[in-house]
């Protein structure tokens, strides 16, 4: 039977699925109206897409390493209320895509959203991702991977706040103890708490650089005392400025939050334990989740919606 676009406008309004998800039921089931709801209902696409226009900035991040802690990947799951991300089976479906993600070789959001979920490989991920809002209620969103492998060492992760803040720390070393991991661990905390920009100044690139010479520049010159100044004297006030700034964007210059004398810096702390566990180690990178960062929250009066879900 031909699916005409009558019968997708038709089902679609019955489903609130989305347009090629309908039409995908019905050459599926060659036309059958019933049975292309159950096909939608069964794949738990029925529903989702009304609730795909709301807000979900909320949600959880959540890291998983491989046993021998040489692969690991950090993910980020958004949902719409702080109140699902403490949910069970919110967390439990997290952990779930965090699996997908640490065996997967997506490249990309999109290759990772079409490849086959690992629990059920009728579905694919999107799919899976549909009916868990079906299941939950909310608006839902899997927002980005990042995988980090290290052969000569080891990856490190650290969750902050039950998942507001996830992060990964990449440790090549010839020396792996107790010792090396706690360091390890510690630069991961400081990562989640001073939200550097770069792991060290080899990789701030010279756009950057340049863009915060601008906007330096530009405030000396609305300064008439700083503007003043000698050519030279103006030119060593913004190299100063910048050296600051970059201590404080790069992860290994900043300070490193537990210093005694408040004065070590992170690469410091880093060689300093290396020393004494007569290691040669190097913190390649980190990446740092936290959940939201970016996106429009959604302000809304909390009683309100619960009477609005109530229907008073």
């Amino acid at each position: 039977m031909a699916v005409t676009a009558g019968m997708v406008k038709e089902l679609r309004e019955m489903t609130g699925a989305g347009m090629m998800d309908c039409k995908k039921a019905l050459a599926a089931t060659d036309g059958d109206m019933e049975k292309a709801v159950e096909f939608l209902r069964e794949k738990g696409l029925a529903g989702a897409a009304k609730k795909a226009g709301r807000i979900a900035a909320e949600g959880i991040v959540d890291t998983l390493l491989t046993a021998d802690e040489k692969t690991a990947v950090v993910v980020e799951v958004n949902a719409e209320t702080d109140f699902v991300a403490k949910n069970a089976t919110f967390q439990a479906y997290v952990a779930d895509v965090a699996a997908q993600a640490l065996a997967s070789s997506a490249a990309d959001m999109d290759s990772f959203m079409a490849e086959k979920w690992a629990k059920d490989e009728t579905l694919t991920v999107k799919e899976a991702l549909s009916s868990q809002i079906s299941i939950i209620g909310e608006n839902m969103n899997i927002r980005r991977f990042e995988k980090l492998t290290e052969e000569n060492g080891f990856v490190a992760s650290y969750i902050h706040a039950g998942g507001k803040i996830g992060v990964l720390v990449d440790v090549e070393t010839n020396v792996v103890n107790d010792a090396i991991k706690e360091m390890a661990r510690n630069v991961a905390m400081q990562a989640a708490a001073l939200k550097p920009q770069f792991t060290s100044r080899d990789e701030v690139d010279e756009a950057f650089i340049e863009h915060e010479k601008s906007i330096l520049m530009a405030q000396i010159q609305n300064d008439p005392k700083e503007a003043s100044k000698p050519e030279k004297v103006i030119e060593g006030m913004i190299q100063g400025r910048i050296n600051k700034e970059l201590k404080e964007f790069c992860l290994l210059d900043q300070v490193y939050v537990k210093a005694e004398d408040g004065k070590q810096s992170v690469a410091q702390y880093v060689a300093a334990v290396a020393k004494a566990n007569n290691a040669d180690v190097k913190i390649k990178k980190f990446v740092r989740f936290e959940t939201g960062e970016g996106l429009e929250k959604k302000e809304e009066n909390f009683a309100e919606e619960v009477a609005k879900q109530m229907g008073q």
